[in-house]
């Protein structure tokens, strides 16, 4: 028995992973997209470095967490972008107690900083991330972290997890929801350059997670300008949310776009989606 199979577990009981009931995962993708749009401006995509892997590559994505609303977002924009793969992904396993339809779309309950917690993110994370039909959807941190901090520091499992494998596509992915001009913010993802395992393969663990934070970080930079420059020009709109700044003042302002014969735009600012 090889070293990998010794570490994959290979003559141990397996843990499968819970199948992905679509209708049901249709159904929360789509109440997703209704309560971002009511939440959020718009919900926008850089179009630098939008990832390019092939339907026969494993996938792995690795995200910061700053905030509540990730999970939402990861879950959107990977269904958007590779909508025939099944996405899983780990979560709190009290958490999942409260949302126990939430196993059928695809989220693994753990517990974290136990033993056994680390076997399963292991065990489940080597099976999602080993099968082309698959993806696996961490927020590597392990804590919700403000995106301007650096380093970005990452929980030792990811870099455990890809020294399991042979081969895939590693891509790092940078979250910020910044106020622009409107009452409501923008939901901003980038992308960064893909990491295959294969040319990397004889990396330790550790080496594994110091080469992601890296990628992280140099990925959060590139939107933290592109956030700050507000430059919309270099964005992909996936989802349009609400504008305006809603109540009275808007009614007054549709009110007077029709007495003058203008149509009414309900954007505060000078953005556009």
């Amino acid at each position: 028995m090889s070293t990998k199979e010794r570490e994959r577990g290979v003559g141990e009981p397996s843990t499968s992973l819970p199948s992905i009931w679509r209708p049901l995962l249709k159904g929360f993708l789509t109440y997703g997209r209704f309560y971002m749009r009511r939440h959020f401006h718009a919900l926008r995509l850089t179009r630098a470095d939008r990832p390019m892997v092939g339907v026969d590559e494993p996938m792995l994505i690795y995200t910061n967490h700053p905030s509540w609303w990730d999970p939402m977002v990861i879950l959107a924009v990977a269904y958007r972008l590779f909508p025939r793969r099944d996405h899983y992904g780990p979560i709190d396993r009290e958490a999942l107690e409260r949302y126990g339809f939430m196993r059928r779309i695809g989220l693994l309950g753990i517990e974290p900083g136990t033993s056994s917690g680390a076997r399963r993110y292991l065990r489940w994370g080597t099976e999602a991330a080993s099968h082309p039909e698959r993806a696996f959807l961490v927020t590597a941190q392990g804590r919700f972290t403000d995106p301007r901090e650096r380093p970005a520091h990452l929980a030792p499992g990811l870099g455990h997890l890809v020294s399991r494998l042979d081969r895939g596509v590693v891509l790092p992915m940078a979250l910020e929801y910044p106020f622009w001009e409107e009452r409501l913010p923008e939901a901003l993802v980038r992308f960064g350059p893909a990491v295959r395992i294969e040319e990397e393969w004889s990396r330790s663990p550790s080496d594994w997670t110091a080469l992601f934070e890296d990628r992280l970080v140099e990925t959060q930079d590139l939107l933290a300008r592109d956030a700050r420059e507000r430059r919309v020009e270099r964005f992909e709109t996936l989802l349009e949310g609400s504008a305006g700044v809603g109540g009275v003042y808007d009614v007054w302002r549709r009110f007077k776009a029709l007495l003058t014969g203008r149509s009414f735009r309900p954007e505060h600012g000078t953005v556009r989606r």
